[in-house]
């Protein structure tokens, strides 16, 4: 059985062999049936699948969106079966397969934590999740969970630096910053050590490298620099502080959300795992789930789909 999350950015496998996570940013035509076909070759096994890429602007509009994904993953596996925010199984396109993936995460873990509040931080959101409050988590919709605390949109890798920050300390000196799409999430975890460069899967700002070296540029442009004006020490200072804002977001919420629905403890997933873990004192379920852990949705809805006997 096969286990698939499509999102905007990422399409993420579960199989036998393992996980398998491709960059596939829909608003650049994803060739998807063409990443799939090789999972379904030969096997005939069914797929089970959840989404959130149906809200890419490149779509009009949820339905169209959940369309496309659906009849390109039809195209691979014709005995695809679609989670919805019902905690059902589809067969065809209906809006309640739109922004199901955290659901299927949180269907899966609630039995196995049912006092634990989930965060699963990826390259792109932090979604929170009282796995105790699971009937009123049904049917939500993503402006409900940003309503209500329970998305956060910001990640470990596709954030805009200058969408959580307005102004940087630059050498003790009160900085605004460029609102230009000039660095992101990535470089700032890349240079602070967080992420590897095997870890920094999307594209940078400018196509160029992923390094150091490019990131430290990248992250000067945000305060109109050259790297050679502010020097690595400044362009360290906007890494630094736009981390303690999005640190600061992520967990302040991640906290109010734990309190309010009586969690008794946090558990954490995604690339961001080690890394907010130790911040929150909370378990990381790298070390029960191991690599799945980067692509709960994906191993979750699986593991849905086996269950129940699909």
């Amino acid at each position: 059985m096969i286990g698939i999350d499509v999102g905007g950015a990422n399409l993420k496998v579960v199989d036998d062999t393992g996980v398998h996570i491709h960059y596939c940013p829909l608003w650049e035509g994803a060739p998807i049936p063409e990443l799939l076909v090789s999972y379904a070759a030969g096997t005939g096994d069914p797929a089970f699948v959840v989404m959130s890429g149906e809200l890419a602007d490149c779509f009009e509009n949820k339905l169209q969106g959940i369309s496309f994904i659906v009849d390109a993953v039809r195209k691979a596996i014709p005995r695809a079966r679609f989670y919805g925010t019902d905690a059902c199984f589809h067969n065809h396109a209906v809006p309640q397969l739109a922004a199901a993936n955290w659901l299927a995460s949180a269907d899966y873990l609630r039995t196995r934590y049912p006092d634990a509040l989930l965060l699963d931080i990826g390259s792109t959101t932090a979604d929170i999740i009282p796995l105790g409050r699971f009937d009123r988590l049904l049917g939500l919709t993503d402006t409900q969970r940003l309503q209500a605390g329970y998305l956060v949109y910001t990640g470990m890798l596709r954030t805009n630096v200058a969408t959580l920050i307005q102004t940087v300390d630059l050498a003790g000196v009160p900085t605004p910053v460029s609102s230009e799409y000039f660095a992101t999430s990535a470089d700032a975890h890349l240079v602070l050590g967080h992420i590897t460069p095997s870890l920094y899967t999307c594209d940078t700002p400018d196509r160029k490298e992923k390094t150091n070296e490019a990131a430290f540029r990248r992250l000067a442009r945000v305060v109109c620099a050259d790297l050679d004006e502010i020097g690595i020490s400044g362009a360290m200072q906007v890494a630094e502080q736009f981390w303690k804002v999005q640190r600061d977001i992520v967990c302040g919420t991640a906290r109010r959300v734990s309190q309010i629905s009586g969690a008794r403890e946090i558990i954490v997933a995604g690339i961001g795992a080690p890394l907010f873990c130790a911040e929150l004192g909370g378990i990381d379920l790298t070390r029960e789930l191991g690599p799945a852990a980067d692509a709960l949705p994906a191993f979750a809805v699986r593991e849905l789909g086996k269950a129940n006997d699909l």
